[in-house]
């Protein structure tokens, strides 16, 4: 795992590159950066510890990890899934419509982006604009989507993904929206026919609860022992 810190490069605010074999390794040095590093903020009223600007980069995004099978809670990553799987509404968010309708139904209109992903590639695989969104301005008036844009693009003969994200909580969520991106890389890597590449995820505002601070603690020391 590397890791370039901006911060003594440029005298700028917190700004990091973390570059990872896994997906739960992403997770794991993410969360120790933000636990050791994160300054004291809020979001949504509840106090976190956050840090900005952060990139990772995933060379090999396996949707099935081993870190995330052991230290993950299952409730979460099964509340995840159903966001990323399932149409119905999210009543946890207010009634927003779910990551499942953004992607596969955009604005209830029956436009299946990642299948539109996959054709626009097969088409033409040097395509830089095989880009999608799950922001839904006319109906997102409250609830603003985590994960906003996926890029996806071929590079090296292999199956890449470009993610940006306003904000993630890696001490409850976060290793559950990697797993979700890995799975959707996964299938369109195998539509497509080629290996999965790199998957680079660029969060805002990277951040833990402080009412997680003890799961995750706790997680770290295991690792770390």
């Amino acid at each position: 795992m590397n890791v370039r810190d901006t911060d003594a490069e440029h005298g700028a605010s917190s700004s990091l590159l973390l570059e990872t074999n896994s997906i739960g390794e992403a997770w794991i040095l993410i969360a120790l950066h933000i636990m050791e590093r994160g300054k004291p903020s809020t979001y949504d009223g509840k106090k976190i510890a956050e840090l900005m600007m952060i990139t990772l980069e995933i060379a090999s995004p396996k949707s099935h990890d081993a870190i995330i099978a052991q230290f993950a809670d299952p409730e979460r990553l099964a509340w995840m899934h159903d966001n990323f799987n399932d149409h119905a509404i999210v009543s946890e968010l207010g009634g927003a419509d779910s990551y499942a309708t953004r992607l596969r139904d955009y604005e209830h209109a029956g436009r299946d982006q990642i299948a539109w992903v996959v054709e626009r590639l097969r088409l033409d695989r040097h395509s830089r604009s095989a880009t999608i969104t799950t922001l839904q301005p006319l109906s997102d008036t409250t609830y603003i989507p985590c994960v906003s844009l996926l890029d996806f693009f071929i590079e090296d003969d292999a199956l890449a993904l470009s993610v940006y994200a306003h904000s993630i909580d890696f001490g409850a969520k976060g290793y559950a929206n990697l797993t979700q991106l890995a799975m959707l890389q996964e299938e369109v890597a195998m539509a497509l026919s080629l290996p999965l590449g790199r998957l680079v995820m660029i969060i805002k505002s990277a951040h833990v609860y402080q009412s997680d601070d003890d799961y995750m603690k706790g997680v770290l020391t295991a690792l770390s022992s």
